[in-house]
């Protein structure tokens, strides 16, 4: 059973690679024939499927969702316009702009809210707005591990070690995440300074953007001050970070119609909601359970710790970077949901804390999606916006601004992490 479990596994990732826009299906699939093989019994389905993580990311989505529609990130757009005494500056600012969105909203989401201010600006200016809305995709994959809800992947490493919103600030009497991925944000300034030194044509704001709707903005606000608030219980209920999520959801659906009497916004919301992650999220949840079950993530582990034995820098080190490299050409959610378990496994072996690893692979996934066009959900949605207006994005062309934007950014979390958490 266990060499079935292996052989499937390994034949997921593979089909994965080679059928980026099937994956969904390809994980479906593999959950269920292990389920139908018996490598995960049908009764260990509820205990394995993490509800928390899939109840806060329906439920962000959809308040993202009037939050983008309330026109709000356009109008802290202009203003950032205002402050950018040229293009290299509006490159700059609305980068980290977009990181600093993405620590609270998903990466794709923001992408969408900031890559169109660049192409305006961009067919303005009557430049080629490639490197503009690149950096913008690579800053926000670069932030979105600073808070508990800023990415896929950080909603399931904090589901996982039990985290909340806080920890990811301070946690055991040490700075979090948070700090690692901000100062990885600093360090890329100058780089972005020497890439786009040439840009130095002034810009503008011709006309301001009028904000439609300020409750979506305070209810987002509320959301985080909520989930802050249910950090300090450290009893609460498992579920109780996704239902605040989806409570606040609810909450700009019911206002919304019962103002505007109408249908079309929260259709339209309903739609924002990522159905293809959350399946494959489910799926995954499913798969992991299964490897688990037959005793692969501990073969793993061991296979692991024998690389590193018992040089805890060395260990780190291999998760960060072999992390980086995976995700660069896979999907880091699927690496992160299988890496969490195989963590904790070797941790135990060892008796060691795990969260320097856990941080180190956080680190590692998420970053390192920003070394190709393809490692990263945002980078995807960027290219896909550029080929719309006639941009065509190769890997050399990414390369320029991926490359040194993720090696810089890894290597400040990387040795941040090691200082503070080893």
């Amino acid at each position: 059973m266990k060499t079935f479990a292996l052989i499937t596994f390994i034949a997921m990732y593979a089909l994965m690679i080679l059928f980026m826009k099937r994956r969904v299906w390809i994980v479906l699939a593999t959950a269920v024939v292990f389920l139908v093989s018996g490598v995960l019994p049908f009764a260990e389905i509820p205990g394995v499927i993490d509800w928390n993580v899939l109840l806060m990311i329906t439920g962000t989505m959809v308040l993202v969702d009037y939050f983008i529609a309330s026109q709000m990130p356009m109008r802290i757009a202009d203003m950032l316009l205002d402050l950018a005494p040229n293009v290299m500056w509006v490159t700059i600012l609305m980068s980290l702009f977009a990181g600093l969105i993405s620590a609270f909203i998903d990466n794709v989401a923001t992408v969408l809210m900031v890559a169109p201010v660049g192409l305006a600006i961009c067919r303005r200016l009557k430049i080629s707005p490639v490197s503009m809305i690149l950096s913008i995709a690579v800053s926000s994959n670069l932030q979105g591990a600073a808070t508990l809800v800023g990415d896929t992947t950080s909603i399931m490493l904090a589901a996982y070690a039990k985290m909340d919103f806080t920890d990811f600030f301070w946690m055991n009497g040490r700075p979090g995440m948070f700090f690692a991925v901000e100062l990885g944000a600093i360090a890329t300034i100058p780089i972005m300074m020497f890439l786009f030194r040439k840009d130095k044509d002034p810009v503008s704001v011709e006309t301001r953007t009028e904000v439609k709707d300020f409750l979506p903005t305070v209810l987002l606000l509320a959301m985080v001050v909520s989930l802050i608030i249910a950090s300090f219980n450290k009893n609460k209920p498992e579920v109780t970070n996704g239902v605040i999520c989806c409570i606040y959801a609810l909450i700009a659906v019911l206002s919304d119609f019962f103002r505007t009497k109408e249908h079309a916004h929260a259709k339209r919301a309903a739609l924002s909601i990522d159905l293809e992650t959350l399946l494959m999220l489910t799926g995954l949840f499913i798969v992991i359970g299964g490897i688990t079950n037959v005793g692969l993530i501990e073969d793993i582990a061991d296979l692991i710790v024998a690389a590193g034995g018992n040089r805890i820098f060395l260990l780190y080190t291999i998760i960060v970077w072999v992390s980086v490299a995976a995700s660069a050409f896979i999907d880091n959610i699927p690496y992160v949901a299988t890496m969490l378990p195989v963590i904790t496994s070797i941790c135990l072996k060892l008796g060691i804390e795990p969260y320097l690893l856990y941080f180190g692979l956080l680190t590692g996934a998420t970053l390192g999606g920003n070394l190709t066009p393809i490692g990263a959900s945002a980078n995807i949605a960027a290219s896909g916006l550029l080929k719309k207006e006639g941009y065509e994005v190769d890997f050399k062309s990414f390369a320029r601004i991926g490359v040194p934007f993720t090696l810089t950014a890894v290597t400040c979390g990387y040795l941040f992490i090691w200082f503070v958490w080893k």
